[in-house]
Formats: C-alpha cells, sequence, structure tokens
C-alpha cells in the first residue's frame, strides 16, 4: 500500500514581509529556513528565531515599541483570543499584553499546509462514519483536519463545511486558505458560540460533512451528538491523547459513548461472574471511529468505537490498528483493531470483569494530597501523585476551583488532561473518584460510608470556616447526619431532590 508524495507550502515569504527589515533579513540569512517554526518579538528583548531543537538570537539590538507596530499594522486585526492572521495564509500571531492591553510581546507563527497527509487514513475518512482525532498538542491533528476537508470538498464531491473557531484551519480573513479546498468555511465570533455555530452550519447550509477542531466542553459535544444523529458525517479533534483519556474526561466521554454504573441483580452478577455494580456504556458514541495520532508517521486507529469501549469496560485492554508511513511514503497497516479474546478459565465460567491495572498518575489541584495518599494506601490502587501536571494521567480537584477556571485548570484542558471533579476535601469523595477509576467494590455499609463522610466534613467546617457539601443520601441517613452535625453545634440543611438530595454542613 502506498501512499502520495507528500507536499508542503507555506507562503514564508509572506510571513517574513510583515517583520521589521532588520530582523527579516536576519532570519533569511539561517540555514534551514524552511524548517522554521517562529519568530519571537518581546519589547526590550533581543528577537528570536525558533527552530526545532534550537533557538537563534537574531541581532544584538532589542526589539522597540515601533518594531512591536510595524508588525501589528501589517496583520490583521487581534480577536478576543488575542490572535491575528495574514490573510489567505495559515501564519498566526499571537500577542502578549500588559495590564492595560498594550502588546508587548508577539509569536509569529509559521502556519504550514501540507498535502498528502490524509493518505494514511484517506480510506476511513472517505467511508462516510464520523472520525475523532485526538493526539498531543502539535502532533499534526489540525493538519490532518485541513486535509480531510479537501479531499472530501475537491475529490470526493462532498458538501463540506468547516467550523472555524481560531481560524487555524483555513487562515485569516475573509476568503478561506486553499488547503480545504472547495469546502466552505463558516468562521466563530468568540470561542464559546463554537456550538452555536456548529448547529448553525447544519441548519443553514446543508452540509454532508462538518469540520470541526478541538471540541472542548460540553454544549460542543450535545452540538456534536445532534449533528451525529441528522445523519451528518462529522470529523473532528477533541482534547486528550487517548481513548482512554477521553473515557476518563466527564465533560468529553459521551463523544465515546458516556459511561454509567449500572446494579446487577444476584443472579446476572452470578452470571456474568462480576460484581454487582459495573461499568457499562450509556449510549452509541457520537464518532464510529477514533484515530490518535502518536506521531506524524504513525497512527492508531480504533474502528467500531462502541465495540471498543464495551470491551474496555469489561477490562479487555483495546488493540488498535496501527498504520505507520515509511519514509519511501509506503503506508503499512499491522493488525486488525479486534481486541485479543480472555482465555476461558478452566472452570468454564466468563471472567470476571476487570480494569486495567496501569499506573495513573493524578495531579491533585486543590485538594488535600496527604488525604489522596491515605486514601491510595487504604484502597491499594496502583496511583502515583504526579508533581507537575505535565507528568499527569488525570487532574483531580474540586468543584469550587472548576466554577472559577483557574489557569492551571485552562492548562489541563488544553493539554488535554482529564479531570474528576469533588465536591468537598473529604477521603470519603476522593476514594469515591479512585473507586470509580479502578472498579474497586465498596465494602463497607452506606451508614458507615455516610456517617465516616459527614465526621470528615465536620473537621474541614471547623477549620476552614466553609460549607461543605456531603454525597446524596436517602432521608434515613440525612437524619443521621443532621443529628450528628447538631452534636458540634454546627448547622445544617438538606437540598436539592431525591435521589440527589444531600446534607450541606455550615460554619457557626
Amino acid at each position: 500500500m502506498f501512499g502520495q508524495q507528500i507536499r508542503i507550502t507555506d507562503n514564508l515569504d509572506v510571513l517574513l514581509g510583515v517583520l521589521p527589515t532588520q530582523i527579516r533579513d536576519a532570519v533569511e540569512r539561517q540555514p534551514n529556513l524552511e524548517e522554521l517554526l517562529e519568530v519571537v518579538l518581546d519589547l526590550g528583548r533581543e528577537p528570536e528565531a525558533r527552530f526545532p531543537g534550537r533557538a537563534v538570537r537574531l541581532s544584538e539590538g532589542f526589539v522597540r515599541p515601533d518594531d512591536m507596530q510595524y508588525v501589528i499594522s501589517r496583520v490583521g486585526t487581534f480577536g478576543k483570543d488575542n490572535r491575528a492572521g495574514i490573510e489567505r495564509t495559515l501564519h498566526r500571531i499571537s500577542a502578549i499584553r500588559n495590564r492595560v492591553g498594550e502588546i508587548i510581546g508577539l509569536t509569529c507563527r509559521v502556519g504550514r499546509a501540507v498535502f498528502g497527509t490524509v493518505d494514511i487514513v484517506r480510506d476511513v475518512i472517505e467511508s462516510g462514519q464520523s472520525v475523532l482525532l485526538v493526539g498531543r498538542p502539535g502532533v499534526g491533528k489540525t493538519t490532518l483536519l485541513r486535509e480531510a476537508a479537501r479531499v472530501l470538498s475537491d475529490e470526493v464531491a462532498k458538501r463540506v463545511v468547516v467550523v472555524d473557531t481560531s481560524n487555524e484551519i483555513a487562515g485569516d480573513g475573509d476568503i478561506p486558505h486553499p488547503g480545504i479546498g472547495r469546502a466552505r468555511r463558516m468562521q466563530v465570533p468568540v470561542p464559546e458560540l463554537q456550538h452555536a455555530v456548529m448547529i448553525e452550519a447544519v441548519e443553514n447550509h446543508m452540509p454532508e460533512v462538518i469540520v470541526i477542531d478541538e471540541i472542548g466542553t460540553e454544549a460542543e459535544a450535545l452540538a456534536a451528538r445532534t449533528i451525529a444523529e441528522r445523519g451528518v458525517q462529522l470529523i473532528a479533534t477533541a482534547h486528550g491523547n487517548t481513548l482512554d483519556n477521553l473515557l476518563q474526561n466527564p465533560t468529553l466521554c459521551d463523544l465515546v459513548g458516556g459511561i454509567q454504573a449500572v446494579t446487577l441483580g444476584d443472579e446476572e452478577a452470578r452470571r456474568r461472574g462480576t460484581q454487582k455494580t459495573v461499568l457499562e456504556r450509556k449510549a452509541p458514541p457520537t464518532f464510529e471511529v477514533v484515530i490518535e495520532i502518536q506521531e506524524q508517521d504513525r497512527l492508531a486507529v480504533h474502528h467500531d468505537v462502541a465495540h471498543v469501549v464495551d470491551r474496555f469496560l469489561r477490562g479487555d485492554v483495546p488493540r488498535a490498528e496501527i498504520r505507520t508511513r515509511t519514509p519511501e511514503g509506503e503506508v503499512r497497516i499491522s493488525g486488525n483493531g479486534e481486541p485479543p479474546a480472555a482465555p476461558a478459565p478452566a472452570d468454564g465460567h466468563p471472567p470476571a470483569a476487570r480494569r486495567p491495572h496501569r499506573i495513573v498518575r493524578i495531579y491533585p489541584y486543590a485538594v488535600s494530597r496527604n488525604r489522596l495518599e491515605r486514601a491510595i494506601r487504604e484502597l491499594r490502587v496502583p496511583v502515583e501523585i504526579a508533581n507537575t501536571l505535565s507528568e499527569a494521567d488525570l487532574l483531580l480537584t474540586l468543584k469550587s476551583q472548576e466554577k472559577r477556571q483557574p489557569k492551571r485548570l485552562r492548562d489541563a484542558g488544553t493539554r488535554g488532561v482529564p479531570m474528576h471533579i469533588i465536591k468537598s476535601n473529604t477521603i470519603s469523595q476522593i476514594e469515591a473518584v479512585l473507586r470509580s477509576i479502578f472498579g474497586v467494590e465498596d465494602r463497607q455499609g452506606s451508614d458507615e460510608v455516610a456517617l465516616r463522610e459527614v465526621e470528615e466534613a465536620i473537621s474541614e467546617v471547623m477549620a476552614s470556616a466553609q460549607p461543605v457539601e456531603l454525597s446524596p443520601q436517602n432521608s434515613y441517613i440525612r437524619r443521621l447526619q443532621h443529628q450528628f452535625i447538631q452534636r458540634y453545634g454546627l448547622s445544617s440543611e438538606s437540598k436539592g431532590t431525591d435521589p440527589f438530595r444531600r446534607v450541606v454542613i455550615y460554619p457557626h
């Protein structure tokens, strides 16, 4: 199986043309100019050109305010995301502002249209199935999206609409970059409206295919499901590196069918050879195929996502179809994408469901590290506490932090790190998250667990003088919790409606 010759076009001269003359001349003197990634201009510092694995100072002089103004006056308007572009190119100029809104830094990033990359998964793209691309930032997701739009609109002659939130797919300006072929482009005025533009594209323009970059919110995931249910093919990217990441992300797991806990009857649990509470897929997946872009020339393809997720939740590690492109341009496929069948036990009964026992690195944000360590010890689960976000598999934080959306949580979203949310900083709620991740059965009685949680919450309220919300319970257990709280001279009330009614503890 042979792929097409890959061609790259970047209109580099257009980007260099917006730079001050002395800086442009210094860039043009660099060897291997075709590998240039970006030019960085920071007020009062030396200008810098960045290449893969190295950075080059372009002059001994410092960047002056008139240098900044020279660039700003030659590019498009900066939006709320502090990004601008150059019309009919894929180059991106990003701004850093001071406290009063003045631009004091510019990152002039080279945008390249790469033709021929889609050949490695062209059969999947042309199948008519909805395809979700995942992978780390910078691995080539947007490049593959752009190529998919071009191939489907030009060579397959389908009606394609690109929903372009940050102008990264089709470039700046009113006329889209030729890299998307005959596909039509709908720009998004502010990122918060991406889901609305997705629905508008379907209702107003009758597309057969919609191409979307970075589905990252619950509203966008819901819009994607609505579009797929109308029979429109979706080609999209999402925050996350693997299918496993998506399953652990409460916001985005609906894209692959979602997860719900199901309580089995005694007879069914014995028949399956499992515990009574098991995890199952909640709904049909929005995307039938998930492609993990591991490297530019190496992809893992999960066909029949519903089947893959079902096997994963039963404890079988899915085996993806691996596609690689050789230096000669040949595409090689290994594996058929089917998970290996579990060996049958000697007694003939089905194997018990299990979750993979790999070590999970958790980064706690505003969550007590000591309590997390204690919960890990007591449940004996394979968890390491990550010291930095970059080495984490998932982030654990509080509901109050999720509402505030501090920079660390926004960074986690950008990196595709799944987030698990707890309402209060108690061992009980931390343990509940760990049980859901590893499928650990809670062997304590519900009364004991509820009273243990209220005891921890009382200590937290007395230490922090802030209200703490407990887990939902039935009326009998809530009454026990209220009585326990009164002994400590604190006040409480029940909020919400059954089966989600719960107790809130207030300080003095």
